[in-house]
C-alpha cells in the first residue's frame, strides 16, 4: 500500500467500491494515516460524531477573478520551483489567495470542490479564540482572572492557579505530551476522548469525555506563566471557560458569535465527544471559502462591511499584545516569532498572524499587504517536511509580487 499519493499521481481507491475492500477501508484508529487521510479529511462526518455550526441568513461576498498561476516560478527550499509543483509536492486539497479586496487564486484538488468541508485541525484554536475575544469584549470573561473563577472543578487538576490568559497563550505549566504518533501521549488520549479513535489496548484509564481528560491531568512541570509550550488541551479548557461564562453550549455560541454574522456560505461542523462537548482545539470542518472569510474578517479588523463582529481590541492584542514567550522548537520555524491568543505571530515586529493546523492547514493574514492566504492539505504525517509551510509561504509571496 502506498504511503500516500500526490495529486499528480493515480489516487489510491480509499473507500471506493461496493462493498469497499477491507484493505481500502479507513482503519478504526487511523483516520489521519496515509493514504486514508486523503479521503477522511474531507469526510469527517463518516469518522466522528459531529454537530453543525449553523450559518446565518446572509453570505459575505468574496469577489474576484481567480487566475492560473501554475507556471509562476519562485525559489523553494530545494531550489527553483513553480506554484503548481509546490502545491503538488505539499499534498494540497485546496488553496485561496485574497489580495487587496479580491480573490486572485482559488484552486481545488484531490476531489475537493467549493462546497467540500475539510477538517482544519488546530486552525480551530484560532476560531475558538475569536469567540473568546467576543466574550471578553462583552465583559463575560476576564483574561486576568483565575480559571477556577469560571470552572471551580479546575481546582482539582493541574490548571489550579492558572489564569485564562495563560490558557490562551499556552503558558500554563500543565504537562501534556503533544507527540501525535505516540499512542501513549496525552494528545492521543484527546482523540480518544473526542471519539475520533478507539483506545488502544495498552491505554490505561481511557477518558470517556474531554472533560474527564482535563480533570485527569494533574501534573505540572513549570510555574504557570513561566514558559510557552504548545498543547492542544489548552483550547478545550478555554471552551470550558467560555461555556461556563456564557451559560451556552460552544456550538451555538460559535454560530451566533462568529459563523452566522461573518456571513459564512455553508454550515461548518465540529467533532463532539460522548457528552456533546465540541472538540474546539482541532475538530472543526469547513469549506475553503468560509475559512477565507474568517481570514478576511481578521484582515478587516474584526468587521464585516462595517459591522463589528470581533472586538478591535482583541484583533490589536493578537497583532501587538505581550508576545514575550516562545520556545526553541518553534523558533526554527519562526526565528522572531511568538504565540498569542491561540494565533501564531511569524515576526513580532510585524502585524501578520497565522492559524496553523497539523497535516497542512494554514490561514495567513497580513494587514500590511491586504493579504489572506488559505491552504487545506492532507500531508502524509502530522508535521511532515518542515519545508512544506515555508514553500507555500514563498509561493504566496511570489503571487503578491506578481500582482505588483
Amino acid at each position: 500500500m502506498p504511503l500516500s499519493f500526490k495529486n499528480s499521481e493515480t489516487p489510491a481507491p480509499v473507500m471506493q467500491g461496493t462493498p469497499v475492500p477491507p484493505e481500502w477501508r479507513v482503519p478504526a484508529g487511523g483516520y489521519d494515516t496515509p493514504p486514508f487521510n486523503r479521503w477522511s479529511f474531507q469526510n469527517m462526518r463518516q469518522i466522528a460524531h459531529t454537530a453543525d455550526i449553523r450559518r446565518g441568513d446572509t453570505v459575505w461576498d468574496m469577489p474576484g477573478d481567480a487566475q492560473d498561476m501554475s507556471a509562476l516560478e519562485f525559489q523553494g527550499s530545494s531550489g527553483p520551483t513553480t506554484w503548481a509543483r509546490m502545491l503538488d509536492d505539499t499534498y494540497t486539497d485546496a488553496t485561496l489567495v485574497w489580495l487587496n479586496g479580491r480573490v486572485v487564486v482559488e484552486e481545488y484538488f484531490n476531489a475537493m470542490a467549493p462546497r467540500s468541508q475539510h477538517i482544519v485541525f488546530s486552525v480551530s484554536k484560532s476560531l475558538t479564540s475569536a469567540v473568546a475575544g467576543c466574550l471578553i469584549g462583552d465583559g463575560l470573561v476576564d483574561p486576568t482572572a483565575p480559571v477556577t473563577e469560571y470552572v471551580p472543578d479546575l481546582a482539582r487538576c493541574a490548571w489550579n492557579g492558572a489564569s485564562a490568559q495563560q490558557v490562551l497563550d499556552m503558558t500554563t505549566g500543565v504537562v501534556f505530551d503533544e507527540t501525535y504518533d505516540d499512542p501513549q501521549a496525552e494528545v492521543w488520549r484527546l482523540d480518544v476522548a473526542a471519539n475520533l479513535r478507539p483506545a488502544p489496548p495498552e491505554m490505561t484509564d481511557p477518558p470517556e469525555t474531554i472533560r474527564d481528560l482535563i480533570l485527569w491531568l494533574s501534573k505540572t512541570d513549570a510555574a504557570h506563566g513561566a514558559r510557552f509550550s504548545y498543547r492542544s488541551i489548552e483550547t478545550e479548557v478555554l471552551s470550558t471557560i467560555l461555556e461556563a461564562a456564557s451559560g451556552q453550549n460552544f456550538v451555538p455560541m460559535m454560530s451566533e458569535r462568529l459563523w452566522a454574522p461573518m456571513g459564512a456560505e455553508e454550515d461548518a461542523y465540529v467533532a463532539v465527544d460522548r457528552a456533546s462537548f465540541a472538540m474546539s482545539d482541532g475538530g472543526i470542518c469547513t469549506t475553503l471559502r468560509d475559512l477565507a472569510r474568517f481570514g478576511r474578517l481578521l484582515l478587516e479588523d474584526g468587521c464585516r462591511d462595517g459591522q463589528r463582529i470581533i472586538p478591535k481590541a482583541w484583533i490589536d492584542d493578537i497583532r501587538g499584545g505581550d508576545h514575550g514567550l516562545f520556545d526553541d522548537e518553534h523558533r526554527d520555524m519562526f526565528p522572531n516569532g511568538r504565540y498569542r491568543n491561540m494565533f501564531w505571530i511569524p515576526d513580532r515586529e510585524r502585524p501578520a498572524h497565522m492559524c496553523l493546523g497539523i497535516h497542512g492547514q494554514h490561514v495567513w493574514v497580513d494587514p500590511e499587504r491586504g493579504l489572506v492566504a488559505v491552504k487545506l492539505s492532507s500531508w502524509p504525517t502530522a508535521l511532515s517536511d518542515e519545508s512544506f509551510l515555508g514553500d507555500w509561504m514563498a509561493g504566496v509571496d511570489a503571487i503578491v509580487a506578481a500582482h505588483g
